[in-house]
C-alpha cells in the first residue's frame, strides 16, 4: 500500500494535536504545516474541507540518508495529512516510504526507509 491510513472519530484540532504527540514520540518534528482549507480560499476562493498536510522530519534519519543520496531531499519531509470528512470522522494518512524511495540505491538508504516506515506506521496505528 502507498499510504498508511487511520480514521479517528474525533474532532479535527484534537486529531492534530494527536498526530504531533505521536510524531514527537517516534523522533519526528513537525517543520511546516500547510493549511490547505485556508489555502484554497486566500488564493482561489474556493471551499474545501479542513485538510492540514503536515511536514515531519526525524533529523537522525534523514541526516543519515542524505549522508547517502543527496537527492533523498526530494522525497523529505514525510508528510502526514489530517483531514475532515463530511460524516464527521478524521483521516490521518502518511506515505509508505519503502513503496516512495525508488531511490533506495543502497543498503543504508533501504534500512533507514524500513526505520522510518515502522516508526511512521507505529505513530498512525497508536493514534
Amino acid at each position: 500500500m502507498v499510504h498508511i491510513t487511520k480514521f479517528l472519530e474525533i474532532p479535527f484540532e484534537e486529531a492534530i494535536n494527536k498526530v504531533t504527540e505521536a510524531l514527537k514520540k517516534e523522533g519526528f518534528g513537525i517543520i511546516t504545516e500547510i493549511d490547505v482549507k485556508k489555502t484554497l480560499k486566500e488564493k482561489i476562493g474556493a471551499d474545501f474541507r479542513k485538510y492540514r498536510i503536515l511536514g515531519a522530519c526525524n533529523p537522525n534519519l534523514a541526516f543519515r540518508m542524505l549522508q547517502q543520496d543527496d537527492k533523498v531531499g526530494l522525497l523529505m519531509p514525510c508528510n502526514v495529512i489530517v483531514q475532515e470528512h463530511d460524516d464527521g470522522r478524521t483521516e490521518v494518512s502518511t506515505f509508505n516510504p519503502i513503496k516512495s524511495m525508488p531511490l533506495a540505491t543502497n543498503a543504508t538508504i533501504e534500512e533507514v526507509a524500513d526505520d522510518i516506515e515502522c516508526r511512521l506506521t507505529a505513530v498512525i496505528k497508536n493514534l
